[in-house]
């Protein structure tokens, strides 16, 4: 698979049902809610799904139940990884952006969110929890092999685009606006 970012305007976005993955930090949310802001597609967050404010979490079925019901309507952005769906979302999206950035710039973005109130959590963090930074640690070894297999099986007919780089992003969503302005 060719790995890198592909610029383009807003017209290379392809399509309408948009899946955001990558490390835990590597800036998914942001990018969804900038990208949500230029499209205007209904922005889901999955650990805003997930996670309840007492920090439990509902039951798997209704997690699968609330994905289905978003697969359902004709255009949305999932930002999230949740392991466990990848593949279910890679079959229902038509375009996926992923985030492989090097390890150290995502446990820095994940201290840089610290004590920052965010639209995808319903509670603020204000400690790097050690178990969250061990699974970014982790992240290029236990999860990225298998996302880069699941994007190779479910590629035809997707749009894939791969950030290496915060800039990257920035110059892809710059180049997006442009193409919308």
């Amino acid at each position: 698979m060719q790995k890198g970012i592909k610029l383009c305007s807003a017209d290379c976005i392809k399509g309408k049902k948009i899946i955001i993955l990558g490390c835990p930090g590597s800036g998914k949310t942001t990018f969804a809610e900038k990208l949500n802001q230029i499209t205007g597609f209904p922005l889901y967050h999955l650990d805003a799904i997930w996670h309840l404010p007492d920090k439990t979490h509902i039951a798997r079925e209704e997690f699968d139940k609330r994905l289905s019901e978003i697969f359902h309507t004709p255009e949305w952005i999932i930002d999230g990884n949740y392991n466990r769906t990848i593949e279910m979302r890679l079959q229902e999206c038509d375009t996926v952006f992923l985030f492989d950035l090097p390890t150290e710039r995502c446990i820095q973005g994940a201290i840089d969110r610290l004590g920052k109130i965010r639209n995808d959590l319903p509670w603020r963090e204000t400690e790097l929890d050690p178990v969250f930074k061990q699974s970014i640690e982790e992240f290029s070894t236990n999860s990225l092999p298998r996302i880069y297999e699941l994007i190779e099986k479910y590629r035809k007919g997707r749009q894939v685009v791969i950030f290496k780089s915060r800039e990257d992003m920035d110059e892809f969503l710059s180049k997006t606006q442009e193409g919308i302005t």
